[in-house]
This record gives structure tokens, C-alpha cells and sequence, in this order.
């Protein structure tokens, strides 16, 4: 996004700041589609309601994707314009040399015969397993039916292969360069699929006259109200309430601040767990990714294994949190774990920190190791934390000066719309969280499912701007937190070193949020006796993995490694979810139990309450 663009837009322009990014990323190519013809316009005498519904809906979208002179001009489904368009665009790509562009057009022309070839007198529909690029994006048979579909998105395919890998085969990048600019290059080669342009999908076209342009038109309708708010939809919100169909744990909010409520659930066990457990939820998401229902809940499910849960609910930052630092949510998360000690008259808690909150977990942990004051955490787990961000990801693009800046700007009345945030980890996974639901939703009007986890994906979170902005410059950028006293938190200078408490570190191999090479980097750091769990998946499925699914797997290994790559090499695999194997360490931790009595029930006069869970805070936006 450009400065001059988004300084001055207010926080309703988000959702169309992003559909800027992607379309302006490929307007070089679009632009290039100028009408040679009016037969690409839909007879609007024969089919009225569809035309109508197809030349408005194309106006409106196309202002994202092509300068205000070609916003109302159709694009071309001629396969010549499309592989013009698409030369000419590949061909300013600086990483292609003579050689690299004259092979490329080699293959391109090989390709359209032997696409043609699959299309003889008569046959209308070409052999799937006899196209050579694979991609679930055209799946559908009327992506084969003819010829003109088949050459369009099968030539799409060639050249963002050989784009992609230019970039990963150019010679004189850094690292740092090149990751920007294979990013980059994702993101126009998302954007500028032919799957998302309305006369250039046979799908599309095929629905549109099956409807009469009734999906287009309900689409237009969603595309303006997801303008209004500012924000893509990803499922049927109506669906959902809090405390009803979604967060249902039984509990209590024992205790609130102005940045958190503490919240402790009720026990179903006569006995529990002597040290109870404290989870940290991340404050740039609700804590409900924890409990979504009874069957996914990591916090039922706990509490059915004999565990007091208590659980943290931050608030959403508006401007009455204009002042809050990183400081603030150390300082909270020991005021959390000093409350549930007193409140149930122990002297130590075991810990659990997803996320952000797990980093700053690590911060709190070292903190407390320099005041003397270690053991009132008995163990902490990490679910997908990181502390030493040297191969932190694609997040790391997102923290050059401009882009801060940017940020900066963004933040208005001391704190970041939620929004924002939301775009960027959409543009992450631009593929799947942007385009296939512009696809599905915008332009074929299929109906938005009702999914928990897509809610709550979307139920989006602020964040002060101060602690944002230094979270992002100095452990990001600057990698501080893992320099010994570089940073400090209420005075304390922090070295990670010094934290001796037991750690159960969890991370997921397909995470891109947080890379498991990132994640396993925190084994350098802590001095501690440190356990090392690799689960299947990424970064929300990797943790929210109940036993019950039977999904996925994860690796443990219990010898000697230095490396993730050691460590994978040399490790077990195990069927189904990790949540026992952290269970059998914590009871390692503390085997002892006592009666679900007294404090140990959240609400009555041992333990008084301000509201049931799950509070009022998670519900503010």
C-alpha cells in the first residue's frame, strides 16, 4: 500500500486497500485487455438480466484491478489477447534474460499444441490426465470443455511456474531481497488468475446463464456490504453466538483489569490437579480459538482431565488503551499468575502461551528468573511461539521501513484496526483466503458456510499501536529478545538464558505464522529441561488437534539433536493429536491432586465472580 493512498483512508477503506494491493499488483497485465471487439459483450436483448448483472459486477470489480479509462471494459476470453497480455507482462519480468524469455515462449507454443491436440472434430472436452499442469483452481470439467478455457488457464500455469521459479533461481539476490520478491510475485500471480475474472471463468459464465445472473448479482451485494465493513467474509456469521453455539465452557471471570478478564472454568472432575494451569491466549486474536466447541475445545478437554483451567481474555485496544506498551502485557501476565496463586492458595502455576502471547510468556518467565521470583511458574508451554525471530517467515516482510510506517499511519486514536492485521495474514495465504472465496461467494453466489473456525478467523481483534509497533521493531527487525539484556520489561532487563522453568515447546510443520525452524530456535535460549514437539499441520490445526479426531500426527525425540533437520531425522512418529504426550509431561511436573472443592469452583464465596464466562471483553470490537 502506498503512503499517500492509506494516510488518509479511514478504517471502512481497509477491505478495499487490500483488493487495491493484489489488483494493483497486476494491472500491468490486466491493462493490456483493451476491447477489440463488441461481440464480448452478452446480448443483452436475449439475455437481459444476466448481461445487466455481468457489465455491472465487472465494473465494479474491475476498479481494483485496472486504471479508471478500462474500468468498464470487458474483459477478452480470446486466447490470442490473453497470451499477449500475458507475454508482455512476463517479458518487463527483469529476472527472465533473452535465453530464460525465448525458452519460455518455446514452451508456451509446444504447450498450445499439445493443448490443441487434445481437441479433435467433434470432441468438445479434452482428457484431463493428458493437460500438463495440474492446479485445484481449474478442476472443473468446463475448464477442459473447450478449447479457449483449456489454452487459457493451462498457458496462466506455464508462465507462474516459470516466474516462480525465476525468482528462486536468480543469481545476486540476499535472502531478504529475494523472499520480498518471491512474495511479490505470489501475490500478482494469485491475483491475476483468470479463475477470478467473471468472463474468463467458464464456471462463472455457465452459472451466470443457468441463473440469470443471480449470482452475480448477489455477489455484487456482498462485495459492497464486505466494502462497507471493510473486511472479507469467510462464513455465515448469523450462525454463531457467543456463549451459546461457540466458547460454551462452563466458568467464571474472577478477575479483570482494563486490558484482560481472567476467567476460570468450572471443574467436571472430583479431583484435580494440585498446580493449576494458566493459559495466555494471543490479544491479536480472541481466546475462543481454545474453545470453539465441545468437541474442539482444548480447554474442555483439559478440564475434563482433572486440570483447574484458568484462561486470560484480553480486551480489544481502543483509545482508552492508547497507552499500553509492551510492558503492560508482562506486567498483566504476572498480575494474572500472581491472582490464581492467591486465589487458590498455591504457590505456582503451570503455564501455557500460544502465540505472541507465548513470546512475551518468555519474557515474563525471564523477568520473573531475574527478581528471584521463578518459581511461581511450575512449567510453561509454548503452542507455536517464537523467540528468536531470525527465520520468522513471511511476517518478516512486513517490518521494512516503509511498511512500519505505513502502520503507523494506519493507527489512528493509538491503536491498529483489527482489520489490518486480518488483510495481512489473508494476503499470506492469498490463494485460499482471498480469491478462492472471491470465486466461490463474489462470482458464482454460493452460499457462505457456517464454519467455527472461519468466525472466529474472522472475528478480528485491535491492537495499541505503541506495543504493535515495538513488537514489530524490535523483535522482528531487530531480533532483541534474544540479545541478553537488550530489552527490559517494569525495569527488569531480560535474558532468556536465565529462565531455568521446565518447557514444553510445540510447533507445526506446515506453519508459515510461525515456522517450525523458528519456533524450534527457542531450544538455544532456555536453560531449563525443554521438550520438543513437532505436530503435522500448521498453525491453528497444529494446535486445535483434539485426541478424539484421530487427525494428523507428531514427532517427538528423545536423543540428541542441534537442528530441526537432526531432530526430524532422528525422531518418532506417533498417530493422532500430541494433546496426551503434554499431558503425561505436565503430570510429570506435579502428580499430586486435591478435592474440587472450595476455590477450586469459580463463583461461590471462596471464590467470587464478576460474570460467567466468557465475559464481556471477548465480545467487544
Amino acid at each position: 500500500m502506498s503512503k499517500s493512498t492509506t494516510s488518509d483512508s479511514d478504517p471502512a477503506d481497509i477491505f478495499t486497500e487490500m483488493l487495491r494491493i493484489q489488483g494493483e499488483a497486476a494491472r500491468q497485465m490486466m491493462q493490456t485487455f483493451a476491447p477489440q471487439a463488441s461481440d464480448a459483450v452478452p446480448d443483452k436483448s436475449a439475455i437481459d438480466a444476466m448481461g445487466s448483472a455481468m457489465l455491472e459486477f465487472q465494473e465494479t470489480w474491475l476498479q481494483f484491478c485496472m486504471p479508471p479509462e478500462q474500468r468498464s471494459a470487458p474483459l477478452l476470453t480470446d486466447p490470442a489477447s490473453w497470451m499477449q497480455a500475458m507475454q508482455k507482462w512476463s517479458a518487463a519480468n527483469p529476472l527472465l534474460d533473452a535465453k530464460s524469455q525465448q525458452k519460455l515462449w518455446a514452451d508456451g507454443m509446444a504447450l498450445w499444441q499439445n493443448v490443441l491436440s487434445q481437441y479433435g472434430e467433434g470432441d468438445s472436452e479434452g482428457d484431463a490426465a493428458a493437460l500438463p499442469f495440474k492446479d485445484r483452481r481449474f478442476a472443473d470439467p468446463a475448464w477442459r470443455g473447450q478449447p479457449v478455457y483449456a489454452l487459457i488457464h493451462q498457458t496462466y500455469l506455464l508462465i507462474a511456474e516459470r516466474l516462480s521459479k525465476s525468482v528462486d533461481e536468480a543469481k545476486g539476490l540476499s535472502e531478504e531481497v529475494r523472499q520480498n520478491l518471491r512474495f511479490a510475485t505470489q501475490g500478482v500471480l494469485d491475483a491475476m488468475s483468470p479463475a477470478n475474472f467473471p468472463l474468463m471463468n467458464p464456471v462463472v459464465l455457465e452459472r451466470t446463464m443457468a441463473t440469470g445472473g443471480e449470482n452475480l448479482v448477489k455477489g455484487l451485494e456482498r462485495l459492497s456490504g464486505d466494502l462497507e465493513k471493510g473486511q472479507l467474509t469467510h462464513t455465515d456469521t448469523s450462525k454463531f453466538t457467543l456463549g451459546e453455539n461457540i466458547a460454551t465452557t462452563p466458568g467464571k471471570v474472577i478477575h479483570e483489569t482494563e486490558l484482560f478478564q481472567l476467567i476460570q472454568y468450572s471443574p467436571t472432575t472430583p479431583e484435580v490437579m494440585t498446580t493449576p494451569l494458566l493459559i495466555f491466549p494471543p490479544w491479536i486474536n480472541r481466546f475462543y480459538i481454545l474453545d470453539l466447541n465441545a468437541k474442539k475445545s482444548f480447554v474442555r478437554w483439559a478440564v475434563e482431565q482433572g486440570i483447574t483451567v484458568c484462561l486470560v481474555s484480553w480486551k480489544s485496544a481502543d483509545d482508552s488503551l492508547a497507552h499500553i506498551e509492551w510492558d503492560d502485557y508482562i506486567r498483566a501476565q504476572i498480575e494474572a499468575i500472581d491472582t490464581v496463586r492467591e486465589r487458590l492458595k498455591v504457590p505456582s502455576v503451570h503455564t501455557i502461551g500460544y502465540c505472541v502471547a507465548g513470546t512475551t510468556l518468555a519474557a515474563t518467565l525471564a523477568v520473573l528468573a531475574r527478581r528471584g521470583d521463578a518459581d511461581r511458574v511450575k512449567s510453561a508451554t509454548f503452542f507455536t511461539a517464537q523467540v528468536d525471530f531470525e527465520h520468522a517467515g513471511d511476517l518478516k516482510l512486513f517490518v521494512d521501513d516503509g511498511k512500519l510506517e505505513f502502520i503507523r499511519q494506519a493507527s489512528k486514536g493509538g491503536y491498529l484496526d483489527g482489520r489490518y492485521l486480518a488483510a495481512t495474514f489473508n494476503m499470506l495465504r492469498g490463494s485460499d483466503l482471498i480469491w478462492n472465496y472471491v470465486v466461490n461467494h463474489y462470482l458464482l453466489g454460493e452460499e457462505y458456510p457456517a464454519f467455527d473456525l472461519l468466525y472466529w478467523n474472522g472475528d478480528v481483534t485491535n491492537l495499541p499501536a505503541k506495543w504493535h509497533a515495538s513488537y514489530l521493531r524490535d523483535l522482528y527487525k531487530e531480533n532483541l529478545l534474544v540479545q541478553p539484556d537488550a530489552l527490559s520489561a517494569d525495569g527488569t532487563p531480560i535474558d532468556l538464558t536465565k529462565v531455568e522453568t521446565p518447557t514444553y515447546i510445540q510447533a507445526g510443520r506446515e506453519d508459515h505464522i510461525a515456522p517450525p525452524q523458528s519456533v524450534f530456535k527457542a531450544l538455544d535460549h532456555f536453560s531449563g529441561d525443554n521438550r520438543f514437539v513437532l505436530a503435522g499441520s500448521g498453525h491453528i490445526a497444529g494446535v486445535v488437534n483434539p485426541p478424539d479426531a484421530k487427525k494428523y500426527q507428531y514427532w517427538t525425540n528423545d536423543g540428541d539433536f542441534a537442528s530441526l533437520d537432526e531432530f526430524v531425522e532422528g525422531a518418532t512418529e506417533h498417530a493422532g493429536s500430541w494433546w496426551p504426550d503434554w499431558l503425561e509431561w505436565l503430570r510429570q511436573q506435579d502428580g499430586t491432586t486435591v478435592k474440587a472443592t472450595g476455590a477450586r469452583k469459580p463463583g461461590g464465596k471462596a471464590n467470587p465472580a464478576i460474570e460467567d464466562a466468557p465475559g464481556r471483553y471477548v465480545t467487544m470490537r
